[in-house]
């Protein structure tokens, strides 16, 4: 335990925060900041959930601040972010959570603790917590408005936090047996930070692996989307795959361990397995959702793998097989109807021709099938599954006219059949009959909207015809 003076700490600790804190504090409770927004702090980054903990109950905390919420048994408040000059809430959707000190027993149900109490010691209620980096403590001691923090480390965090390790506090077999989800939040954190897992703490996640089958879909689909969000989501995959959680989570992935797909002239020098990992880690695209559906483009090969005639591998249809399949998968992990659909679009088509030959009507009819909003997608997905298969470069040189093409249909340069009015809107404008002078109203009309693409609205273009009309001579 010693005390810090960093500014560059105290700058990232939000004034709001710190006046729930120092409130806590003044009404003779003791208060800690704990968990991932000390981590987060002492790692130089960025803090976007903040947790306190204190010896004072839920209904206490409720009486200090009137308009938080307390729907649970475990003796977490959320205290709405408030304005420190005008008092008001800034921002109803994110909140402190304050938590009573407490210990726990019980877990029948490998998630939940059966009997929950409230403890007596920030030491014993830090003894209850999953890993070493999450288990630190800050407490302020104020002096006027300036305060020094003193850091609270009863289980070395920070020595893991320097040496990049994930280790849990105290025995590992305990922690996950307490709380099956600790094991693929394990690799979720190994992922996100960059660290290494513990050896005797991996170990433990091995032997415990079919755990997570007591654990909600839910609550899987939300540490997956979290593990493939982060940089190193191609190297928490592989730690789930070989943890033996990847089994338990998508078994359909592991069927394609060892199915070769070389034959002639194809890129592919791996299984369809390590395929689809490196797609994943190739893919250009930070959206999870993006890089699920790389990892599961060629979900559906393992179901369509046969032989032809020359007794090479083929996988007709596994585009199809492949995306039906996703759909399932999505539904098991509880994503949403849009998030489906996407996956379900991104890789029943990833299979789309890039031709130099393809026609303009054929451009269209891509654009039209994948929706608008999956065109850039579609295309990340294209580049991670040609990195993923063994080719040197991002994009071949089809692949570029390709998109050329696709931008050119996508945005097309303004024309006159893009004009908010037209020759007939004139005429019955001006009450005239066709002639000369309505060409030559359209035609400045349409060069003061290529001009500036915010006058092409019906209102204004109606307005200068009039002026246009006084304007122009017959």
């Amino acid at each position: 335990m010693h005390a810090l003076h960093d500014t560059n700490i105290r700058e990232r600790i939000k004034e709001e925060v710190l006046a729930v804190y120092k409130k806590i504090q003044d009404s003779d409770f003791e208060v800690y900041f704990i968990g991932g927004c000390v981590r987060d702090i002492l790692m130089g980054k960025d803090v976007t959930d903040w947790d306190l903990t204190t010896n004072a109950t839920p209904e206490k905390i409720q009486t200090l601040f009137p308009d938080s919420f307390y729907d649970n048994k475990f003796g977490t408040v959320g205290v709405p972010f408030k304005n420190t000059e005008t008092g008001a809430n800034l921002d109803t959707k994110n909140y402190i959570e304050v938590t009573t000190f407490r210990t726990e027993k019980g877990y029948g149900d490998k998630r939940h603790p059966e009997i929950v109490q409230w403890g007596k010691s920030l030491e014993e209620d830090v003894a209850r917590r999953d890993f070493t980096i999450n288990s630190i403590a800050f407490e302020l001691k104020f002096s006027n408005s300036a305060y020094d923090i003193k850091i609270i480390d009863y289980f070395n965090g920070q020595e893991d936090i320097k040496n990049k390790i994930i280790k849990t506090v105290g025995n590992p077999y305990a922690r996950f047996k307490e709380d099956a989800l600790r094991l693929i939040r394990a690799i979720r954190f190994a992922s996100k930070l960059g660290f290494m897992i513990e050896p005797e703490t991996w170990k433990a996640i091995m032997e415990d692996a079919p755990l997570i089958k007591f654990i909600s879909n839910e609550r899987i689909r939300d540490e997956l989307l979290k593990t493939l969000e982060s940089e190193n989501a191609y190297n928490g995959i592989q730690m789930l795959d070989k943890s033996g959680l990847l089994q338990f989570i998508i078994p359909e992935l592991i069927k394609g361990k060892g199915l070769s797909q070389e034959r002639p002239g194809r890129h592919h020098k791996s299984d369809v397995f390590t395929h689809s990992l490196l797609s994943l880690k190739h893919v250009p695209s930070k959206d999870p959702i993006i890089r699920l559906a790389a990892l599961l483009h060629d979900v559906g090969k393992p179901e369509t793998a046969s032989l032809d005639q020359d007794r090479l591998i083929t996988f007709h249809n596994h585009e199809v097989i492949g995306a039906k399949m996703a759909s399932q998968i999505a539904d098991r992990l509880k994503l949403s109807k849009k998030q489906k659909g996407k996956i379900y679009t991104l890789i029943r088509w990833h299979m789309f021709s890039i031709d130099d030959k393809i026609t303009d009507s054929a451009i269209r009819r891509f654009i039209r099938r994948v929706g608008f909003e999956n065109v850039k997608d579609i295309i990340d997905l294209r580049i991670g599954d040609r990195l993923g298969s063994g080719v040197e470069k991002a994009e071949s040189w089809r692949l570029k006219k390709f998109k050329e093409r696709v931008e050119k249909e996508l945005h097309p340069p303004f024309s006159m059949n893009d004009l908010a009015v037209d020759g007939h809107d004139i005429m019955r404008e001006l009450n005239i009959t066709p002639g000369p002078k309505i060409g030559k109203i359209l035609s400045k009309l349409f060069e003061e909207a290529e001009e500036d693409l915010s006058k092409n609205n019906r209102e204004h273009l109606l307005k200068r015809v009039k002026d246009l009309a006084i304007e122009i001579k017959d």
